[in-house]
Parts: C-alpha cells; sequence; structure tokens
C-alpha cells in the first residue's frame, strides 16, 4: 500500500517543504522526499514504491533543514510524528516553522516605544514606566488596532529582572507569522515594593490594598493617553488587559469594576487565595457586555490553583450568564508551574482567542 503525506501550513512561505524521518536516516533534505504544492499552503507526497519501511514511521516536515523545522502555534518544539504503514495516509496541519534556526523572524518583532519613564499616576500620587509595543508594520499602515495592557512590565521582553521574562516580543513576532499579531500592547511595570498593594483591591495580610486606585489609573488616565496618541481600537470589545499571579487578580476584579472599558481579560495563575471575597463579587460579572475571558493555571503550582480557578469559573456560570455575554476558555497545563517560562508559552495562545 502506498504510503502517502498531505499537509496543510499557512501561506506566505516559499520555501519547499520536506518529510524527513526514520525511513530515510533522518537526512531533512533528500530531493525524492520533497512534497509536491497542491494548493496555496497544501502540499502532498506519496512515497516511492519499494522503499523499505518500518512498521512505525516517525517524521517530520522541515524546509530544507532542522533549522527550518516544524513548530508548535507558540513557536515550541514538537515530538516525532507517527503513522502505521497499514494506516497509509496521514493528515497534518503545521502552524509554524523555523526559520535560519530561530523559532520568529526578526522583521515581525514588535516595535518598542517608549510612552514615558516617569508617566504620571495620579491616583497613586507616584510614576511609573510606560512601554508601548506596536505591530511590526504599524506605521506601514492606516488600520486601527486593539489594545492589551500588561502588567509587571519588567518581566515581560527582554531579560526580565529578577523571575525572568515572558518574551512577549518574540511570542508576537511568532504570531506574526500566522497575521495574528495586530494588538497593541501597553506595558506597565509594577511598583516594586508597592506592587501587592497595588494588586489587591481589598486589606489584605499585606495592608490596605490599593487596586481601586490602580485599575482607575489604567482605565481612566492611561487608557484615554494612549488611545489619544495611538491608532487604537477604545471599545469594550477591543480592550484587553491581563496579567499573571497578583496580576491575574487584578486583572479579574478589572473586569468587574471597568466592564465598560475592559472586554477581553487574560487571567494566568491568579493568586485567588489572596482575595476570597472573590467568589462572591464574580456575581458582578452578569454585567459585561460580550465578554472574553481566558484564564490559565498549571497543576504543578499548587494543589489548589486549578480548583480554584474552577471555582472562579463555575461561581461566574452559576449566575445564568449565557455564552453570547461572556465566553470563557479554561486552560490547564498538568505540569505548568509558576513562572514567566510557562506564562510566556501560553501567551500567544490567550492573544489569539482573545482578539482573533
Amino acid at each position: 500500500m502506498p504510503v502517502h503525506f498531505h499537509l496543510q501550513t499557512p501561506e506566505g512561505d516559499d520555501r519547499p517543504v520536506y518529510v524527513s524521518g526514520n525511513f530515510c536516516r533522518w537526512y531533512p533534505d533528500v530531493p525524492v522526499f520533497q512534497m509536491q504544492p497542491t494548493a496555496p499552503g497544501a502540499y502532498e507526497l506519496v512515497l516511492p514504491d519499494g522503499l523499505a519501511l518500518p512498521d512505525l514511521i516517525e517524521y517530520k516536515y522541515n524546509r530544507g533543514g532542522w533549522d527550518s523545522v516544524e513548530l508548535s502555534n507558540t513557536g515550541e518544539g514538537v515530538h516525532n510524528r507517527t503513522l502505521s504503514v497499514t494506516e497509509g495516509t496521514a493528515t497534518d496541519y503545521v502552524p509554524h516553522w523555523r526559520l535560519s534556526g530561530r523559532p520568529f523572524n526578526p522583521e515581525f518583532l514588535p516595535k518598542v516605544e517608549l510612552l514615558s519613564d516617569e508617566f504620571d499616576v495620579p491616583q497613586l500620587q507616584t510614576t511609573r514606566r510606560i512601554n508601548v509595543l506596536l505591530p511590526y508594520d504599524y506605521h506601514e499602515t492606516d488600520k486601527q488596532y486593539p489594545v492589551l495592557y500588561l502588567h509587571d512590565g519588567q518581566n515581560l521582553f527582554g531579560e526580565g529582572v529578577g523571575f525572568g521574562s515572558w518574551n512577549i516580543d518574540q511570542r508576537m513576532a511568532v504570531l506574526a507569522a500566522r497575521r495574528r499579531h495586530e494588538v497593541i500592547l501597553v506595558s506597565i511595570d509594577h511598583g516594586e515594593e508597592e506592587r501587592i498593594k497595588e494588586f489587591s483591591p481589598y486589606r489584605t495580610r499585606f495592608g490596605r490594598g490599593k487596586g481601586r486606585q490602580y485599575l482607575e489609573f489604567i482605565a481612566r488616565t492611561l487608557k484615554p493617553a494612549v488611545d489619544a496618541r495611538y491608532r487604537t481600537r477604545s471599545d469594550h470589545a477591543s480592550t484587553g488587559i491581563g496579567g499573571s499571579s497578583m496580576g491575574g487578580l487584578i486583572s479579574i476584579y478589572a473586569g468587574l469594576m471597568y466592564p465598560d472599558v475592559f472586554g477581553r481579560l487574560m487571567i494566568f495563575s491568579p493568586s485567588l487565595w489572596l482575595s476570597p471575597k472573590i467568589y462572591f463579587d464574580a456575581i458582578h460579572f452578569h454585567k459585561a457586555e460580550q465578554t472574553k475571558v481566558y484564564i490559565y493555571g498549571g497543576e504543578a503550582e499548587s494543589t489548589y490553583m486549578v480548583p480554584n480557578i474552577q471555582r472562579l469559573h463555575d461561581a461566574v456560570r452559576r449566575q445564568g450568564i449565557d455564552d453570547e455575554s461572556i465566553q470563557f476558555e479554561v486552560s490547564v497545563d498538568p505540569a505548568g508551574e509558576h513562572n514567566e517560562a510557562h506564562w510566556s508559552r501560553e501567551f500567544p495562545k490567550a492573544v489569539e482567542w482573545l482578539f482573533y
């Protein structure tokens, strides 16, 4: 029985596609195993007659070398694919490819602009560094873009401070290969020793929370400044806010306190333990219109992380909110830990679900 490979992949990459595996000693660019295009983004290959094949074929796709191998939709490496010879046909999809050994095209990196090193925060009587990451082709278009406000700017791109980096610039470059990059990102540095208080809406054992003032700053001071300076879509459905840990907690409250402002919530590993009242507060989600909420947690973070996320989800659903008013995407990683590396991998999934 002939063995067939059928592949779909996003258009816009004119490099040839090869199948490599244990049937060819994993050589990546053997001419006889080059796939033939059948339509834009579609390829096929029939293995030659008489080729000695193992019972279980292991294989991967590449574009001419291992520095151009297939990757996941977040730019990560993938496991070998398998196909039983008796099955005879493989139908696969590759969302992303390495380019000269990199998981992203450097030309697709966002343009980073410093909005201010000392942006005035009158609600907290302080200042804060604000960076804006524009789509790589922002200055070549006249489009208006949705905006995602992100906490903990010190750990979002570059080397990161103390705990590493989400590498959101590189993740957006990965998304750009699929034209899923058209979102403006606003990076807000945290308040160092004031971080926990600024991300807490109520008094906790760490002191009086300043979360209400912090959110008022974003909604009523920072957002108008960003909308005035950049080509944004300023409506509720085009405005998101997100963060991890304490930043995830305050992002939930952003949706509760400003449902007319934030219609896209990116909540990673939220510190729900710090605010038990949140399950009662969640009933106010019924005020939201067409809100999308992406919640991520890892089972390796703690015993309570995933059950608490599910409890929050259930508390909202018990209000009888229909799926058209508020959409939830709950993502659980069985191996997920409480760190920037895992939030980085989840970031492009969340952006794509929230805005596309």
